[in-house]
């Protein structure tokens, strides 16, 4: 089990000795306002101790809860936060999807060209949006691994205006080795991209904005990391086999 940290594990001491405290009274609770004499903390302080040193799998129980209550609080803020902006969160372009367009479901990622993690998800992510046939895939670029990152996403996000996004896409993701503009370059010649056309459409400050409202976005929904993926309700962290993306697929479509 993954621990929580130490400043997680003072709630829980804390809701245990609220819980104690009143048996040093007879059973009778005190007053809100009443304050504890020097005599009693040292007695609750002592009867906590005591407690857990005979019962250690307290901590363990109070902890579990207390996880649980912040995770189920987490999920219940990202459901809030996806209500208000679903539709920026998943907005692309017809031709920027990659999958089906016209898919009742939209799987969103949050992807960076020079993540590992991204790059060997991508084939198991195309599997399944291919195997499914109704998912539209939208990628949202989070370049915050370096500025050959936010190169690589420019060079994506203006191949655009070409109209072949998701060919280079795909292209970048199956890139090994670590990224350059030269090799962006020629990556981008690979695929037909007109290579002059597109570094000028690179500098379009309009870009900035885009990148601008992704983090703003990925904060929201408490994403820090790549890839994050968004379907349904659901926020989920990490790379995803196809048979999970499957199952939240499938989840998805039932509603």
């Amino acid at each position: 089990m993954t621990m929580l940290s130490r400043p997680a594990l003072l709630p829980a001491l804390a809701v245990l000795g609220a819980l104690l405290t009143p048996g040093l009274t007879g059973g009778a609770p005190a007053h809100a306002g009443d304050a504890l004499t020097e005599a009693q903390r040292d007695a609750v302080r002592a009867l906590v101790r005591d407690t857990l040193l005979e019962n250690p799998e307290i901590i363990t129980e109070a902890l579990e809860v207390y996880q649980g209550r912040q995770e189920e609080a987490e999920r219940a803020r990202v459901t809030a936060v996806l209500a208000e902006h679903r539709a920026a969160v998943e907005a692309a372009d017809d031709a920027d999807v990659l999958g089906n367009p016209d898919g009742a479901i939209t799987l969103v990622e949050f992807s960076d060209y020079q993540c590992g993690y991204c790059k060997r998800a991508f084939p198991d992510l195309a599997k399944a949006v291919q195997a499914a046939g109704d998912v539209r895939l939208v990628i949202r670029e989070l370049p915050i691994l370096g500025p050959d990152s936010v190169m690589a996403a420019r060079a994506a996000l203006a191949a655009r205006e070409q109209g072949r996004y998701p060919a280079f896409h795909a292209a970048l993701m199956a890139m090994r080795g670590g990224l350059s503009e030269e090799a962006v370059m020629q990556t981008a010649r690979s695929i037909g991209l007109d290579v002059d056309q597109l570094r000028v459409d690179m500098a379009d400050p309009a870009l900035d904005e885009r990148f601008a409202e992704t983090v703003r976005l990925a904060r929201l929904l408490g994403i820090s990391g790549t890839p994050a993926f968004v379907i349904g309700d659901a926020v989920i962290p990490g790379a995803v086999p196809s048979e999970m993306l499957a199952e939240l697929i499938a989840k998805a479509r039932e509603g």
